[in-house]
């Protein structure tokens, strides 16, 4: 028997981000509830990160944790925070305090070093696209892992496509289209007929209520243009 010792590795995960600008506790339980009547599949124990940057004052982080524990959440830490005090009591609740893509950029850049000339890297090596033959049924989830995915056929309510890179389904979506899913911000989603539930590349989603009425049941192609998801009409 082969033993492998214990590894810590650094990996990329979709996190949704809860943006407050009161820390009102019924305003922020009305929201998450909304959210979850919408997708509850996607949200069950879903992680959760609090953007205060925002806020003018220190909220009541035990309060804000068992509120968002309520609505079926994990939350499991903040962004954005200003002060060291902010962070010291979001830490004093076990609340990991997680610096942004956004605030690591603002940091200052340490003085470049002495260029040195590296071999050229080999082309990594293509990994085919993962084709599923058929409908996806409800409460069914397909993942394509490190690849695109295509399905051809129909994704049914309740059902769960998800791919690192671009989803491809030659039918209706009416379920969740995750694309994306390991942070890469090229991939892009098409499909036959528009009815999804939820929208989804590299953490920026998009719920039923928030699609474009003109598009609906239309032969769409969905990308990320300056944080937002873009949704254009194949012609």
């Amino acid at each position: 028997m082969v033993e492998r010792d214990n590894e810590l590795k650094g990996t990329t995960f979709t996190i949704s981000v809860l943006h407050i600008s009161d820390g009102e506790p019924e305003r922020i339980r009305q929201l998450l509830a909304e959210k979850v009547a919408q997708a509850p599949y996607f949200f069950n124990c879903a992680p959760l990160v609090i953007n205060v940057s925002r806020l003018e004052h220190i909220p009541d982080f035990e309060q804000l944790k068992e509120l968002v524990e309520s609505e079926e959440f994990v939350l499991v830490g903040i962004t954005g925070a200003r002060s060291e005090e902010m962070k010291t009591a979001a830490k004093a609740v076990g609340l990991a305090v997680i610096a942004s893509g956004k605030s690591r950029k603002s940091e200052p850049e340490p003085a470049p070093a002495a260029p040195v000339v590296a071999p050229e890297p080999e082309p990594a090596p293509l990994i085919p696209s993962k084709v599923h033959v058929g409908p996806v049924r409800s409460g069914q989830q397909i993942y394509a892992a490190g690849t695109s995915l295509v399905v051809l056929g129909s994704v049914s309510p309740g059902a769960e496509v998800l791919a690192d890179d671009s989803i491809h389904i030659y039918g209706t979506l009416r379920g969740r289209a995750i694309a994306g899913a390991r942070g890469n911000t090229q991939a892009r989603i098409y499909c036959q007929q528009l009815q999804a539930e939820l929208l989804s590349i590299a953490g920026t989603f998009q719920l039923s209520d928030a699609l474009p009425a003109g598009l609906i049941q239309q032969p769409v192609h969905v990308r990320l243009d300056n944080e937002q998801l873009r949704i254009d009409r194949i012609k």
